[in-house]
């Protein structure tokens, strides 16, 4: 779908033209052009990187392809090799590695985090001993949070459904906050045109309003000399170097800048009070719309407040037995801790096991991963572990072709094979897990949450 360009609002071009000198025409007729999909392959998963194209040159391991497939039907998309992410936005990751100290011990929040794009780029980055917070108000949309955070196979993340304003109750304590805020939208207009015809300065304003809202609420969680990074997929200046300038005025925040390769085209604006921001635009970076802003928290006559509290959260302790089937299912050189709550397992980092004091204080949806739950003396893994990176290789699998798989997926009867091992076996499609299945000896169990199961319709017998 194309947009005629004399539907592009003249406000939007007045906006752009007052921080930017591009070539507005050019600009224009880039929306005419197809959007262009991109996507960046997970690090912890075994990938055969099938589907390349043209390197992003800002982000590992990421390219933009040559042609949009459904990934529906590709379960190295359900076995979470891969995340489908907007080229932009993937340069979030350049952000961090030129100010960030990713090799150290950071408490990280994603403020506006679902569906996960920034989350699962953010937990590719950090060390395992970190723990990065993703969190998302809109109760509708953290399914999908939980689902691509789980397909990441981490252990060292929680998942909240917070309003932003809960996290006052953790005062000075992230090393890093990522607010990807809701906005106006106007940087997707080439990929959602339908959306063009509901934007207007009203909901401009609207939105910037709720931007000063949301970083208002979450700043004073940011440890003074921690950083901020703040996007929006909009391309207006009073949602971009407009809150720039508002989070220097009212929040003491510093101005960080970003070396720029020229060969990306990326756009270095200023704002009126020098700070920073860098846009992107279809023409030019060969992407949606996009801006993205560091700033760090002033820290000077810092004193650190005393935020340390007793450990009154009681565990139940894990007996030898249960920890010995639990590592079983692991591999042998794994770090982590294991959890018991709610007669569930769960295996995360320690500094997770360490802080959950701090973070009950959140509504928190998930915490590293659900390994699973002991029925007499039988151990039921959970979905979450399937997917885990420190998934034990060695565990009985059952190897399907790529029908077989999307039968799998699609929750269908997986049928008996010779050899077989009985018990529970890992769901594998080319070294990468899907889920569980049982074999009883007559019959082979799917134990693939019905949550998960692929809905859509189509012949399997197609695509072998």
């Amino acid at each position: 779908m194309q947009i005629e360009t004399n539907k592009i609002p003249e406000e939007l071009i007045k906006s752009i033209e007052n921080v930017c000198d591009i070539n507005i025409q050019d600009f224009i007729q880039s929306h005419n052009q197809p959007s262009v999909t991109s996507l960046r392959y997970n690090p912890f998963k075994k990938n055969n990187q099938h589907l390349l194209g043209e390197k992003i040159s800002w982000a590992q391991d990421a390219y933009r392809l040559n042609n949009r497939i459904e990934f529906i039907k590709d379960p190295f998309f359900h076995a979470g090799c891969y995340y489908v992410q907007e080229a932009s936005s993937m340069f979030l990751e350049e952000v961090i590695k030129q100010h960030i100290s990713i090799d150290k011990q950071l408490k990280v929040l994603d403020l506006c985090a679902s569906p996960g794009g920034k989350s699962t780029l953010i937990n590719s980055l950090i060390n395992d001993e970190s723990i990065l917070v993703s969190n998302e108000v809109i109760k509708s949309r953290v399914p999908s949070l939980l689902e691509n955070m789980t397909k990441w196979g981490t252990c060292n993340h929680v998942v909240t459904s917070n309003d932003p304003s809960d996290f006052k109750k953790l005062p000075e304590y992230f090393d890093v906050i990522v607010v990807d805020a809701p906005c106006s939208g106007s940087g997707l207009f080439r990929k959602q045109p339908h959306i063009i015809s509901k934007w207007n300065n009203e909901l401009v304003q609207h939105c910037k309003l709720r931007q000063q809202r949301i970083l208002d609420d979450a700043i004073d969680s940011l440890k003074p000399g921690g950083f901020l990074i703040y996007a929006t997929c909009s391309f207006s200046s009073e949602e971009n170097e407009g809150i720039v300038d508002y989070l220097i005025q009212n929040h003491k925040m510093l101005a960080q800048a970003v070396k720029l390769n020229q060969e990306w085209k990326i756009c270095e604006t200023k704002t009126n009070l020098g700070g920073k921001g860098y846009r992107f635009f279809p023409h030019l970076t060969n992407s949606e719309g996009f801006f993205i802003s560091i700033l760090q928290k002033d820290n000077s006559g810092y004193s650190q407040k005393d935020f340390k509290q007793k450990k009154v959260l009681k565990h139940k302790e894990i007996k030898g037995k249960e920890v010995n089937t639990l590592r079983g299912f692991l591999k042998d050189d794994t770090q982590i801790e294991f959890l018991f709550e709610n007669n569930k397992y769960f295996i995360l980092n320690k500094f997770i096991l360490d802080e959950l004091t701090v973070l009950c204080k959140l509504n928190v949806c998930k915490k590293g991963t659900l390994a699973g739950s002991f029925k007499s003396d039988d151990f039921i893994p959970d979905h979450e572990l399937a997917h885990s990176k420190f998934l034990n290789k060695e565990l009985n699998s059952i190897q399907l072709n790529l029908n077989e798989a999307l039968n799998y997926l699609k929750k269908m009867e997986i049928k008996p094979m010779q050899n077989s091992h009985l018990g529970f076996c890992v769901v594998n499609y080319y070294g990468n897990s899907l889920g569980w299945a049982k074999n009883i000896g007559n019959r082979i169990n799917n134990y693939l949450p019905k949550d998960w199961r692929i809905l859509k319709h189509f012949q399997t017998e197609d695509f072998s």
